[in-house]
């Protein structure tokens, strides 16, 4: 198996540690070819039985700190929303990340200036009331599409945990990503392409009961709105350690 978790020991210097909590896995499937050209050409689209799969994901990222360092007061939390893919290169499999809108300033400026990832500015509010989760979003980055996004959803009954060659193993349990140096668009060209590697225990997924769901965000790619309802994972919090980008 090409994924790595956090018993292994994958090459590469630990950069920094998370805690990554009340998330949500939103998933509709889509023609592969809408999404390939979203990727560089080296990229393959990784596909589960033929289809591609498109991903929202909300959550919130806290206890940030480099590793070896005490977190930083206000820079140790933030609150995420990401637009993916699923993408493979000489079999290894990974999330290709269309958007990442965040709340923390410095942390949009470190994630795209030093991993290339495509991080956005943007106001987003993650709120819990008696175990129901709402977040609310609108994308603020200069230059940008403009992109609102607001949901609420209830986590519900634990599921089993997702075994290997399952839709939901497919969709959410991804240890790797891939990245394009800021020369390279999705697309165009075969060069410059990074991969970086993520250790976590497996997600303890669960059951989730969608009530609100308004969003622009997969239209400010020029994609088309997802048709029907989407796939649904919550998942419980967990511990993330973040190695270093390698250029492959």
């Amino acid at each position: 198996m090409s994924d790595l978790s956090v018993s292994a020991s994958p090459p590469g210097l630990p950069l920094m540690r998370q805690r990554w909590s009340q998330l949500l896995f939103a998933h509709w499937p889509m023609p592969p070819e809408l999404l390939r050209p979203y990727l560089p050409a080296r990229l393959e689209l990784d596909l589960f039985e033929g289809q591609a799969w498109l991903g929202v994901v909300p959550f919130t990222m806290s206890s940030i700190r480099p590793l070896g360092l005490p977190a930083i007061p206000g820079l140790n939390r933030l609150h995420e929303l990401n637009v993916r893919t699923y993408a493979r290169l000489n079999g290894v499999p990974g999330v290709w990340f269309l958007s990442l809108d965040a709340t923390q300033p410095l942390g949009v400026w470190a994630a795209r200036t030093l991993f290339h990832l495509p991080y956005l500015h943007a106001s987003i509010s993650l709120t819990e009331t008696a175990g129901t989760l709402r977040a609310v979003a609108r994308r603020t980055h200069r230059g940008a599409a403009p992109a609102t996004f607001a949901a609420t959803w209830t986590p519900g009954a634990p599921l089993a945990t997702a075994r290997p060659g399952s839709l939901a193993h497919f969709l959410t349990e991804r240890y790797c990503l891939y990245t394009a140096g800021p020369d390279l668009m999705p697309g165009v060209g075969s060069g410059n392409l990074w991969r970086g590697r993520l250790l976590h225990e497996p997600w303890k997924l669960r059951e989730a009961t969608l009530t609100e769901w308004e969003s622009t965000l997969v239209e400010s790619h020029g994609l088309p709105t997802p048709t029907g309802a989407p796939l649904l994972y919550a998942a419980d919090a967990l511990d993330v350690w973040v190695q270093e980008l390698r250029h492959i």
